[in-house]
């Protein structure tokens, strides 16, 4: 691959820079003297928790391999440029049937199946309680099974990444070191797990926390609770849907500045209705409903969130508007941050020599927060063009 470059104001040090690159960055050089740029440069977007996006669920074993790569261009229009499509909780045959989908497809798609960073399995080993439980379905939740955590490995071709569990399972901490030891992220989440057991999770290897504030009961104690407990524990990191449904401002700024942004991570939650119309889907044998306006995504006759309908780029925009941080912070948590919760290699620096080449340029208006995406890159591969996709719905 030949040499390319592209131009912009980097989104972290705001300066104008030049970036260089092949399959990976060879070198980020300031632009000396006067410079008219309004284009701004940053990483890739990475999510480690979509579900599903445009119209697709990535939890069906049935999704086709045309529908998955339709879905991930969508997704590079929204500036993302690695994922970890997520598995929830379900059967035993209907997980690792849709385990073996998404490794399948993966494997078929040479450009689409790259931003298919690994699988993030949310249960089935989470709590059974209404509140914690969400919407996963209550028949389906099982405790930790080291032997179906195996099999899941076998299916997806060691692709599975990251896992969330409940360490309120007597068997949590020895699964926690089990899957640690093959390379997995130990998430805690959808848990009532008491602070004992928090503690024991962490010390077996649990690194992060998944959807930190949702997946909980509607009134906890003042204290001590699981919330609480994993906010002040500086050995997690901790994702956020930022789509102003899930979660209200005041909390996400208390939770923002108890984690510090370098341990706190931006996340969808998509689900599949996201980018489609609002009405009424099903995912897997669940029933939900896309609102409008708010995009609230609910289960069918339930006032009980079911994921979210969020674009990634808006929720950049959100961590702006609404918890008031920096484009710098914003694209921090957003692309740096994901990649160290998830272990995504050769992308935890930013735009650095050496990194796989996942660059956005976008526009950015410091006044409405709004970001517009110009042009994104995969491994040094333009996968997404605003102007070629304007040119071509004009013709």
């Amino acid at each position: 691959m030949e040499t390319q470059f592209c131009y912009g104001i980097d989104a972290v040090t705001n300066q104008p820079v030049e970036v260089r690159f092949t399959e990976v960055v060879s070198g980020v050089e300031p632009l000396l003297g006067k410079h008219t740029l309004n284009t701004y440069v940053a990483p890739g977007l990475i999510d480690i928790q979509i579900n599903g996006f445009a119209g697709v669920d990535y939890c069906s074993p049935h999704a086709s391999i045309e529908d998955i790569a339709r879905s991930i261009h969508v997704l590079f229009s929204t500036g993302i440029t690695r994922f970890f499509p997520t598995v929830i909780t379900g059967s035993v045959d209907g997980m690792a049937g849709a385990i073996r989908n998404l490794a399948q497809v993966k494997a078929a798609l040479p450009l689409e199946g790259r931003a298919m960073e690994g699988f993030h399995i949310e249960g089935p080993h989470i709590s059974p309680e209404d509140g914690p439980r969400g919407a996963h379905p209550v028949e389906c939740v099982r405790p930790p099974d080291t032997a179906e955590f195996d099999r899941w490995m076998d299916l997806s071709g060691g692709h599975v990444k990251m896992v969330t569990v409940s360490p309120e399972w007597p068997q949590a901490p020895h699964y926690i070191e089990h899957i640690v030891r093959a390379g997995v992220v130990a998430a805690i989440g959808h848990t009532k797990a008491n602070t004992s057991q928090i503690s024991d999770a962490i010390s077996a290897g649990a690194t992060t926390s998944t959807h930190l504030g949702n997946g909980a009961h509607a009134a906890l104690p003042r204290h001590p609770n699981y919330i609480w407990d994993q906010l002040a524990e500086d050995r997690l990191m901790a994702s956020f849907i930022v789509d102003g449904v899930h979660l209200p401002p005041a909390f996400l700024k208390v939770a923002l500045r108890a984690k510090g942004i370098e341990r706190s991570v931006f996340t969808t939650d998509a689900v599949m209705p996201a980018g489609c119309p609002p009405g009424r889907y099903k995912l897997g044998e669940v029933e939900v409903e896309l609102h409008h306006p708010g995009d609230r995504v609910t289960l069918v006759g339930k006032d009980k969130l079911a994921g979210s309908s969020l674009r990634p780029d808006r929720g950049v925009e959100n961590l702006m508007r609404l918890v008031g941080l920096s484009l710098m912070e914003a694209i921090t948590m957003s692309t740096r941050n994901p990649a160290r919760a998830g272990r995504v290699r050769a992308r935890q620096r930013g735009l650095a020599a050496g990194e796989r080449a996942d660059v956005i340029q976008f526009q950015f208006d410091p006044e409405t927060k709004h970001i517009h995406i110009d042009t994104v890159y995969l491994d040094g591969e333009k996968v997404y063009s605003a102007a070629t996709t304007r040119a071509a719905t004009n013709s």
